[in-house]
């Protein structure tokens, strides 16, 4: 997992509450466990305005031009703002895959869904959540400003607009130094590699027994 310090970037501006994770990566799509490859389908039914199928050369698929991320002005984006209730739906781990494989690295909303809000972290994605108010605002910045763009710094954890203004925002700080490290959960585990493998061989030594195989346990 790639580290998170300072993201600098244009941001995307997603008008709409409830994005649930079929809107961000439909279901026909699930069929990899690989963590690349779904960028291009990100949103897949409101960018292209044709039918997307797993195996179609996207590069082929006519374009949506009312939609956001095929506007000249937001393309190559980095973060995401969206409203209320974002990620909302299924818990499919293939919705902050897309938004990763497609170059989004910051999320900012009123509010988002549990399991989603958690899957960001766990594949370096930022969701960071501000009053409704603070969000409205930075819409109505976006979308009066081309090439408006924020910078994000966790380690500060604020957000510096065009005009300096800083909004300060809260992470969990495991969360927050997972994300700063570059580690996921099993990454943090194995950090502590040798200390479990010498434990694993104390236990042996200790209780050999508990190790035997069926057809050992009666000798």
């Amino acid at each position: 997992m790639r580290k998170f310090s300072v993201v600098e970037g244009v941001v995307i501006p997603l008008n709409r509450a409830n994005v649930d994770t079929d809107f961000i990566i439909p279901k026909q799509f699930l069929k990899s466990i690989k963590r690349t490859g779904f960028g291009p389908n990100l949103f897949d039914e409101h960018r292209y305005l044709d039918k997307g199928e797993p195996d179609a050369d996207n590069s082929k698929r006519p374009l949506n031009p009312d939609f956001v991320l095929n506007q000249p002005r937001y393309r190559n984006g980095t973060i995401l703002l969206a409203r209320e209730n974002f990620g909302c739906g299924s818990s499919r781990e293939h919705a902050p895959w897309a938004l990763d494989d497609y170059g989004i690295r910051v999320i900012i909303a009123p509010s988002f869904a549990d399991i989603f809000f958690n899957n960001c972290f766990k594949n370096g994605l930022l969701p960071i959540v501000l009053e409704k108010e603070i969000v409205s605002k930075l819409f109505q910045e976006v979308e009066a400003n081309e090439g408006y763009s924020l910078s994000v710094d966790l380690t500060s954890q604020t957000i510096t607009t065009p005009s300096a203004e800083v909004i300060h925002f809260e992470v969990d700080e495991y969360k927050r130094q997972c994300l700063l490290d570059g580690l996921d959960e099993i990454g943090v585990t194995l950090q502590d590699a040798d200390t479990i493998r010498d434990f694993e061989q104390q236990w042996r030594e200790r209780a050999p027994w508990y190790f035997a195989t069926p057809g050992q346990a009666g000798n």
